[in-house]
């Protein structure tokens, strides 16, 4: 005769199975937890990123300078291709990684299809912090389940940053070996200009595009180079703000001491254009062409590539100082961070314009 107690081996053979999958998908929920760990980033959120990061997808131009020059051998690739002229000025391991577009700012290209094919263990952005930024990181987080991470872009916490990344990525010798340049350039050149008497510190018209008509506001992240070198932002009055087109008039009235082309034609035309000729720059021949190569020096983008840029601004701005030399400079900052040693011939075209005639 049968009964209940006889019948319960066969349930337990039965849900044998389910058992055993219940304890292989708990086992692998804790070995997948065990994997990830919880950072905090420059907005304040809390992000489970993967233990060990293999592979990073940048959002935007500083998120990507960045990365290149701390760890390029995560690349996922480059926001955008380097040209033939930016690639003489980048390691021959990684000039030629494919583009995959980018996710922040303007002429944002990268979509959530592209991101995900890229396969990356974590997004990266550098720059803003504000809810805009959140709310894209949010929502790209959502869409792709890739951790995405929001750095402080600001100049003056280059050094901070760099040791938040190395720590993030598992490079942090590396990190702080760029974040004590950092500290050591941004701190050596604020000594000698601070011995600068105020009414020495120039007045600054940085003109972007082909007519030299876009410039930075007061307040904006592109301008952030001039206040680390004390320098005067003549558009600062008008007001604050972003990058913003404005007028001659307007650059006539502010009559600046020196002006920074970012452009080769406009730095050809401003020389040349009688409507300029009133300007104190142009009268004392004080108008020099930003190098832009492989990134630009001011801005363009506003990332950790403007390192170099103060200790050129300083020799240009300010001759008295005594500031070191700008050549060996550049070979030290470009085998430093870019990973490139620099022929003569590489460095002359880089800094063709940008300095004072002998």
């Amino acid at each position: 005769m049968s009964t209940d107690f006889d019948r319960r081996p066969w349930r337990w053979f039965r849900l044998a199975p389910l058992l055993a999958s219940l304890c292989l998908l708990a086992a692998a929920t804790l070995d997948a937890a065990a994997q990830r760990r919880a950072v905090t980033d420059g907005a304040g959120r809390t992000v489970e990123v993967p233990a060990r990061i293999t592979r990073v997808l940048a959002a935007g131009p500083p998120a990507s300078v960045l990365l290149y020059t701390l760890a390029p051998d995560l690349m996922a690739g480059w926001v955008h291709a380097p040209s033939p002229e930016e690639k003489a000025y980048l390691a021959a391991p990684y000039r030629d990684m494919p583009a995959h577009g980018r996710l922040t700012g303007r002429g944002n290209t990268a979509s959530i299809e592209a991101i995900l094919a890229q396969k990356p263990d974590l997004i990266l952005d550098v720059g803003g912090t504000d809810a805009t930024y959140v709310s894209l990181a949010d929502r790209v987080q959502q869409q792709t389940g890739i951790p995405y991470l929001l750095l402080d872009g600001l100049f003056a916490r280059t050094a901070t940053t760099y040791r938040t990344l190395g720590r993030i990525l598992g490079r942090e010798d590396r990190a702080e070996t760029l974040a004590r340049y950092a500290e050591t350039t941004m701190q050596d050149m604020r000594r000698r200009i601070d011995a600068v008497p105020a009414a020495r510190h120039p007045g600054v018209y940085y003109g972007r595009g082909p007519r030299g008509l876009e410039t930075g506001l007061a307040g904006s992240i592109n301008m952030e180079v001039l206040e680390a070198i004390g320098a005067r932002n003549v558009a600062a009055a008008a007001g604050r703000g972003g990058l913003t087109t404005v007028s001659p008039e307007q650059i006539l009235a502010w009559n600046p001491d020196v002006i920074l082309a970012l452009e080769p034609q406009f730095y050809r035309d401003v020389a040349q254009n009688p409507l300029w000729s009133g300007i104190k720059a142009v009268r004392d021949r004080r108008i020099y062409r930003v190098p832009s190569l492989p990134y630009g020096w001011f801005d363009s983008p506003p990332g950790v590539n403007r390192l170099i840029a103060i200790q050129w601004l300083a020799a240009v701005l300010y001759p008295e100082i005594g500031a070191p030399s700008l050549r060996p400079a550049t070979r030290a900052f470009y085998d430093q961070f870019y990973h490139v040693q620099l022929t003569d011939d590489l460095l002359d075209a880089l800094l063709r314009d940008a300095t004072p005639p002998p």
